[in-house]
């Protein structure tokens, strides 16, 4: 795990499960439009809460790329799940600009939440194709220009499945924090 401060928010960079994040307020689903179960990222938080996150989320559905919604936790050990639907890479366009818009807006609605920590996966590295090392270069951005604007979020973590991910990640961190 690596760890850094930013405008007092702790950022941590770390490999793991992002359906299994006790302690954190809410985890970020890479969610698909439809904001149901899926593969990866929206399939394991859907498996880990319980049909009852299926359940609330179905009248907020759709999303558009780069917006994000609120539910609860359901049976995961977080009081909150922020849906993201990140870019296809390729085809959502302006996708970095999509891709950050999640990063931002989850946070915002963190933070207007009151919640004091949020967990992320790599939205749209996946499924939806987006280059890892890019992916890594706008969400490390784009979570340090928010961190001085946070009131409430003390604590951001990124969620990773693999040790390559994680060493892009923090080679993306350390570039953005420069």
């Amino acid at each position: 795990m690596y760890t850094y401060d930013v405008s007092g928010v702790r950022i941590e960079l770390s490999r793991g499960d992002i359906a299994s994040q006790p302690g954190i307020d809410a985890v970020v689903n890479a969610a698909n439009a439809a904001l149901e179960i899926g593969g990866g990222v929206a399939g394991a938080l859907h498996r880990a809460a319980g049909p009852g996150l299926a359940e609330e989320c179905r009248p907020m559905a759709p999303i558009a790329p780069g917006e994000c919604v609120l539910s609860g936790g359901h049976e995961l050990p977080n009081r909150a799940v922020i849906h993201c639907l990140g870019p296809v890479f390729g085809q959502d366009e302006p996708a970095e600009a999509l891709l950050a818009s999640c990063y931002r807006t989850a946070l915002e609605i963190a933070d207007a939440s009151e919640l004091t920590s949020v967990a992320f996966p790599a939205i749209s590295t996946g499924a939806f194709a987006y280059p890892v090392r890019d992916a890594a270069d706008v969400a490390s951005g784009t979570v340090i220009a928010m961190a001085p604007h946070l009131q409430t979020v003390r604590l951001v973590r990124f969620v990773l499945r693999t040790a390559d991910d994680l060493e892009v990640r923090r080679e993306a961190f350390e570039a953005a924090s420069r």
